[in-house]
């Protein structure tokens, strides 16, 4: 085996192991602040509104992938003007949730919450949630 071949099997492995890591940290919190920044994304939670603008899961330990890709889908699916930055969202977490890419969040495939709140409650959580793997 030769120095060229050695060196790119380390590079793989390398490559490897940081995508295996990957929670698209930096990503995802730029979004979120430019999201929690837009004065259109906010609107109160009430159980029982049937408006399009309705409560989020506030995701409980170890099942924030889950709930953060339920959340954004429901986002996606009820705006009435289709935001760019929630459907990136969105394909970025659905995207770890499948690949179990983020290993600092742990994959329950349910969405588990004890609460639920309105949009900035639910894209603060992901934002500090994002914040604490980026320590």
């Amino acid at each position: 085996m030769n120095a060229s071949m050695l060196s790119y099997i380390l590079f793989s492995c390398l490559l490897l192991s940081v995508q295996a890591e990957y929670c698209g940290v930096r990503e995802i919190i730029r979004y979120t602040q430019r999201l929690l920044d837009d004065r259109s994304v906010s609107c109160p939670c009430r159980q029982t509104a049937t408006s399009s603008c309705s409560c989020l899961p506030i995701p409980e330990r170890g099942h924030e992938l889950a709930c953060f890709v339920d959340g954004t889908k429901h986002l996606m699916e009820n705006n009435e003007s289709s935001n760019p930055v929630i459907t990136r969202l969105y394909w970025t977490f659905q995207a770890l949730l499948d690949r179990n890419l983020c290993k600092r969040l742990a994959h329950g495939d349910q969405c588990q919450y004890e609460t639920k709140g309105n949009v900035k409650e639910f894209l603060r959580k992901i934002l500090t949630t994002y914040q604490e793997i980026n320590k």
